[in-house]
């Protein structure tokens, strides 16, 4: 592994020229930019300042106006993640409440989500016609996280006398669909852009209709979407800059006071209490169990928990998708294990593409075993489940390739194709799968330098250990929260005194350290998970350099969903990394 030292200057210590410095390294560098992001304003965020084409978007809202004038039905045909789950329930909302002014909510119109494996991905000609065998007189398509790329799905809607509203964030093809308008951009989630366009929609019914309570309630119902879209932002991967931060600040804090019943439960299957909730919760608690209706059933059971008023159904969704999570985990391993296998026992060399594929691996799962390979072999990963007809693909890339860029250059062997630079899926005849591959692995020996292939860890700068303090520490937390493109500040010090070592948790899997300065009183705790089998190669006074982060632990940690945590707080460090 190489490191990336971002600042190259030595024991840095003050809070505030860390914070500086830090700030730089993400790019944040005049006033403007370091007090718009250490102080987010929610009224910042807007169409104009994200990029959506404002023209486009009043023209939405005016053809939503129509269709509720002339009680058209109207269908919000979301994807089936978590982000296509919460924009589509942002936009049902915020459709219902439209015509509140005139006495009660609209009733036609409609959430649907494709099935996975029935209708694929997005929106789909296959998916219309399914939407008209159950809405009989349906004449407007609103799309949520897909639609970008459907060219053949509108120009059949186009036939059929249905206007299509596209929403999306993902990267277009040069060819857009013909729809009626397109909200689009790059910088948002797909559930960010449904919030801006559910934001226009309501100010400009609260303009034209509303005013004393209704007023009142189309702001609440806009301020209680903001913690749909944190979910949304932390489980989509975005980058945590500009719009994306203060939206998941404010969306954060939001969820933290949530009254939705479903998400409540949901909480409470998972063990978390509402207060604790963070990147992490989101991350790997929430979001998991809310993906996995769409990987392996039907993602309408996780827009409904999210939707519900019904305590009784809340409790029986959230254990709905608590045991189907669990199931996915099974499978997700078993799928890992079997992919790992097949790579390590391959006669060749590992290539610079990882392109695998099997009638076995189902098409929920693919994307997450396509990430699992990149982390064990750190190279961008192409996962197959191989169909009779067709198969179905997902890939994951590393740091500086764009994967759907590469993949669209094979575009003349594939049915359609469509994702971001770190994250894509395609469709392919499963006939022309062989060639795909070969076609795909050559164009990555010469796309693929032996630098990107190259793990590399980057560090924020070098801090001596004697500045690490609760003090330090909360002044770290006005970059919260973290994650792609704000990480967590990452540290390296060096020469630091090993002063004890022992295993712990399942199997011994993790290393928990002391670490002391030499000749000074001065010591910390630290974790390093995953690294059980470090044990045998540092001893008790080894001196080492130590990547890391810093983390509050709480001992003793609350024993009960319900209790307050009221232990004593210490800090530790969570080692990335360690050399002698």
């Amino acid at each position: 592994m190489k490191y990336q030292i971002s600042n190259l200057k030595s024991q840095i210590s003050n809070p505030k020229d860390l914070i500086k410095i830090l700030l730089a390294n993400r790019g944040i560098k005049t006033k403007k930019e370091i007090e718009d992001f250490l102080n987010p304003k929610l009224v910042k965020v807007t169409a104009k300042s994200v990029g959506i084409d404002t023209q486009q978007l009043k023209k939405t809202v005016a053809r939503i106006k129509k269709a509720i004038k002339n009680k058209e039905q109207i269908v919000v045909f979301g994807d089936y993640d978590v982000d296509g789950i919460c924009g589509t329930a942002i936009l049902w909302e915020t459709l219902r409440l439209a015509s509140l002014a005139q006495g009660k909510p609209y009733e036609n119109v409609f959430p649907y989500i494709p099935h996975r494996i029935d209708e694929g991905y997005g929106l789909s000609i296959k998916g219309i016609q399914n939407v008209q065998d159950k809405y009989k007189n349906v004449k407007l398509i609103i799309t949520v996280d897909n639609g970008i790329v459907a060219n053949k799905a509108v120009d059949f809607a186009n036939k059929n006398d249905i206007d299509v509203i596209i929403t999306d964030h993902h990267v277009p093809s040069k060819i857009k669909p013909k729809a009626l308008s397109i909200v689009h951009t790059t910088k948002l989630c797909g559930t960010g852009v449904a919030w801006i366009l559910s934001d226009e929609m309501l100010n400009s019914s609260k303009r034209t209709f509303l005013s004393g309570g209704g007023a009142v309630q189309h702001d609440n119902m806009h301020k209680n979407h903001l913690e749909l879209v944190a979910l949304a932002t932390v489980a989509d991967l975005v980058s945590l800059k500009g719009a994306n931060r203060t939206l998941l600040k404010f969306g954060l804090e939001g969820l933290r006071k949530t009254k939705r019943i479903g998400l409540l439960e949901l909480f409470k299957e998972a063990g978390l209490r509402k207060e604790s909730a963070g990147v992490y919760e989101i991350g790997h608690i929430i979001a998991p169990r809310l993906n996995a209706m769409g990987r392996l059933e039907y993602a309408m059971d996780s827009l409904r928990l999210i939707c519900t008023n019904n305590q009784k159904r809340a409790e029986e969704l959230a254990r709905l998708l608590g045991s189907t999570n669990k199931e996915r985990q099974d499978l997700t391993l078993q799928s890992v294990l079997h992919a790992k296998s097949a790579i390590q026992n391959s006669k060749s060399r590992i290539q610079n593409l990882i392109f695998i594929s099997h009638e076995s691996y189902q098409p929920g799962v693919i994307g997450l075993i396509a990430g699992k390979m990149v982390e064990e072999f750190y190279r961008p990963a192409i996962v197959v489940s191989i169909g009779e007809k067709f198969s179905k693909a997902s890939a994951r890339s590393v740091h500086g390739f764009n994967i759907i860029e590469f993949i669209r250059g094979a575009s003349e062997l594939l049915i359609d194709a469509g994702g971001h630079p770190m994250a894509a899926g395609f469709t392919v005849e499963t006939a022309k799968l062989l060639k795909l591959q070969k076609a795909l692995e050559d164009k990555a020996e010469l796309a693929l330098s032996k630098d990107l292939l190259t793990r590399s860890l980057r560090i924020d700068c070098e801090l001596p250990l004697s500045a690490i303090n609760i003090n330090l520490y909360e002044s770290l937390q006005a970059l919260y929260p973290f994650g792609m493109g704000n990480p967590e500040p990452t540290f390296i010090s060096k020469g630091v005194v090993v002063e004890d070592i022992r295993l712990v948790g399942a199997e011994n899997k993790h290393l928990k350290f002391r670490f002391k300065i030499q000749d000074l009183r001065f010591m910390i705790d630290g974790i390093g998970f995953g690294m059980g089998e470090m044990s045998a190669k540092i001893h008790i006074g080894d001196k080492v350099d130590i990547v890391y982060t810093i983390d509050e632990n709480e001992w003793p940690a609350p024993r009960s969903l319900g209790e307050v945590g009221n232990g004593e707080k210490r800090l530790q460090l969570k080692i990335k990394d360690l050399t002698s």
